[in-house]
């Protein structure tokens, strides 16, 4: 193991989880505890613990057709410009090569300028947007969409088989697969706010009004991750009192080894894919 900085990367195991919920939530990440558990129980999460204490993370989640994706790239504030995220990156990174895996992550505009140089590609351009005050007015919209219809909509728009991770969130107390002439989306719970996402629809119009029908059911704030190309989307949902948090940068490290049939209009969430 490394043990540059006098700090051994360790591989970490489910009774980290609580470990690393303190991590991302002191990074103001929507995760719970339960997105924890996916990583440490389906994938290989590396840490660093200075004494006790764990104080870095990045995880490597592995999908269908030789790829996987890093995430919970995790460093606390006592312990940042250290190179900490870097060396955990490069486990991950090393972990995938010896699997003969291609690598994606989505990163901030800052993690972009980091991981570039490292060999990522860019590939989707995404935006993070934030509804504070839904309707909460209408009850919940009714459907019949079940969770291998959003499985297989997913894997035309991914070219993942993402149906053990989509299944996590769909079991999930609070979580309902929602559909309505051709678009359906996920809609499940996070640490301080819901999630929309995946979504997939046949046109922007008919995704909108999904999302519509969403917030008018939903009291409290609501996340989606769209991409940035939908732009009418995009640009229906500000207009309707979304704003922009932020942008972030979907990459890719290795060959391209899936083509996706058609375009999301929002993703499961920049932490996930």
């Amino acid at each position: 193991m490394d043990a540059t900085d006098g700090l051994l990367i360790l591989k970490l195991g489910v009774d980290d989880a609580i470990a690393g919920l303190m991590l991302s939530t002191e990074a103001h990440w929507n995760q719970t505890e339960e997105d924890w558990r996916i990583f440490l129980r389906d994938g290989v999460v590396f840490g660093i613990r200075d004494g006790m204490r764990l104080v870095a993370t990045a995880a490597l989640l592995p999908y269908s057709g030789n790829n996987a994706w890093i995430s919970m790239v995790l460093v606390s504030g006592t312990h940042r410009r250290r190179g900490l995220a870097t060396r955990l990156v490069d486990a991950c990174l090393e972990t995938a090569r010896k699997n003969g895996l291609t690598s994606w992550l989505d990163a901030t505009p800052d993690g972009a300028a980091v991981y570039g140089p490292l060999g990522f590609t860019p590939t989707l351009q995404l935006r993070r947007l934030k509804l504070v005050k839904p309707a909460g007015a209408e009850a919940p919209p009714s459907s019949a969409a079940t969770i291998d219809a959003l499985r297989a909509r997913d894997r035309r728009a991914t070219g993942f088989d993402r149906t053990a991770l989509l299944t996590a969130f769909a079991q999930r107390s609070g979580s309902r697969i929602v559909s309505a002439n051709g678009a359906i989306a996920l809609v499940r719970d996070g640490r301080t706010t819901r999630h929309i996402g995946p979504l997939f629809a046949d046109h922007a119009a008919t995704a909108l009004a999904l999302v519509h029908a969403i917030t008018r059911s939903e009291t409290g704030p609501l996340l989606i991750d769209t991409i940035a190309s939908q732009a009418a989307f995009l640009e229906g949902l500000t207009a309707s009192g979304w704003t922009i948090e932020r942008p972030f940068q979907r990459m890719r490290f290795g060959p391209a080894t899936t083509a996706g049939e058609e375009m999301p209009f929002a993703v499961a969430g920049p932490e996930f894919g």
